[in-house]
């Protein structure tokens, strides 16, 4: 019967499309093949159902196949993409775009253009209004290979500029080219989302052609605007651009802030540290101090010597000034608990020293501020060190005996 047959071959179709997931899992690419085109067979013979055109899943697990399977060409990755838009009209744009990456990935960049060139003069009715974004999207992969030419040109021009080489019609090509990619890059980074890749491009462009304003508005949009997500890299682009342009300190330190909420153990945050240090605003050195622990809280900062030694650094100061200690006792009550495991462990001692002497000599240093001279840390590396030439952890060792009402008071 009819309703027999449906469960039938709703059974086979599930079975099939497990074979091929497992297939593909395993990259069993050859096997993987030959079950997606039984299954597309199959539902081509089914005549209990309604036609019903490719689903995004054939597409989606065509497309893998093709780019992993060891005897397919760019012909019949190309002519089964095509075949996916003739019947995909409400993916077509989407396919057109992952058409474009994987012409890209191959290095067919004319080709790629081409095809999102054809992309954006599609037209089918409704579907067009509907698909706006995906065309807004479309638009703004070719600017971006538009900005690819066009630093292309540039990079001939100011390769041969020195030569006395003049070539109007490089230096027309290379206008148009910046005239195209930057009408569609200001577009796409109008609407809210991550544009990472699009904004450094077009503040690029603007930068080169002098127009810093409109550059500054552009970041500063990026960064503030609160219909954007939350991004970290809005503001290491705004932070590099006030830099490059030798803005204030002030305006520096304002975007780190925010950066320092979002991530704080983000590379930037010792050029953050520095930068406070140097203020003589207490507010500031004390923000610093915070700054840097912070940091360190992070595994992936553990072995930084740039880190410990900042650390190291202001610790030292506020020790032999003996003023603000209430500043590290804030800052070392949260940490107490799991810092000395986590930092100063006697088996870090070992593998620190063994590896890196000066980053155990500002582990140390810290340790013995921190935890006393008894700290398994700091009495391993004052051992090694006293036995090494040089005064160095001489001094170190004194400097901690001298200081050693500090660890008490923040204990």
């Amino acid at each position: 019967s009819s309703s027999e047959h449906k469960l039938s071959f709703q059974k086979s179709k599930e079975v099939c499309l497990s074979y091929i997931q497992d297939a593909m899992l395993q990259k069993q690419w050859k096997r993987a093949a030959e079950f997606l085109t039984f299954y597309i067979e199959s539902l081509e013979k089914d005549f209990s159902t309604k036609y019903v055109g490719p689903s995004e899943m054939i597409w989606r697990i065509g497309t893998e196949i093709l780019c992993h399977h060891s005897h397919s060409s760019m012909k019949e990755f190309n002519s089964f993409i095509e075949q996916m838009k003739a019947f995909g009209v409400r993916r077509y744009l989407k396919i057109c775009l992952e058409h474009a990456f994987h012409l890209l990935c191959n290095g067919l960049i004319d080709e790629a253009y081409q095809n999102l060139s054809l992309a954006e003069s599609w037209r089918y009715g409704e579907q067009t209004a509907i698909q706006d974004k995906e065309m807004k999207l479309i638009q703004a992969y070719r600017g971006l290979l538009d900005y690819y030419s066009w630093s292309k040109q540039k990079n001939i021009l100011l390769e041969h500029g020195q030569d006395g080489f003049e070539d109007l019609s490089v230096e027309q090509e290379m206008h148009s080219c910046f005239r195209k990619a930057a009408v569609n890059l200001k577009e796409i980074i109008k609407i809210p989302g991550v544009w990472d890749l699009f904004v450094k491009c077009y503040v690029d462009l603007l930068e080169f052609y002098g127009d810093h304003n409109e550059a500054r508005q552009v970041l500063n949009e990026y960064a503030y605007n609160s219909k954007f997500p939350a991004n970290p890299n809005a503001h290491v682009y705004l932070y590099q651009f006030l830099k490059r342009h030798g803005e204030s300190k002030k305006s520096l330190i304002s975007v780190l802030k925010i950066l320092h909420d979002i991530v704080p153990s983000h590379e930037l945050m010792i050029d953050f540290n520095n930068m406070l240090q140097k203020s003589k605003k207490r507010k500031k050195r004390r923000l610093g101090l915070e700054v840097i622990f912070a940091v360190l809280d992070y595994a992936g900062w553990k072995e930084n010597v740039k880190a410990w030694k900042c650390l190291a650094r202001q610790l030292k100061q506020i020790v032999s000034s003996e003023k603000h200690l209430d500043w590290i006792k804030q800052e070392w009550n949260s940490r107490k608990d799991w810092w000395p495991a986590f930092h100063f462990s006697r088996y870090l001692a070992k593998q620190n020293w063994q590896e890196n002497e000066s980053l155990s000599y500002e582990k140390a240093l810290v340790a013995g501020i921190l935890l006393g001279k008894d700290c398994k840390y700091f009495r391993y590396v004052s051992r090694q060190g006293c036995k090494a030439p040089g005064k160095r952890f001489r001094l170190l060792k004194k400097f901690i005996n001298k200081h050693k009402s500090v660890y008490q008071g923040i204990s």
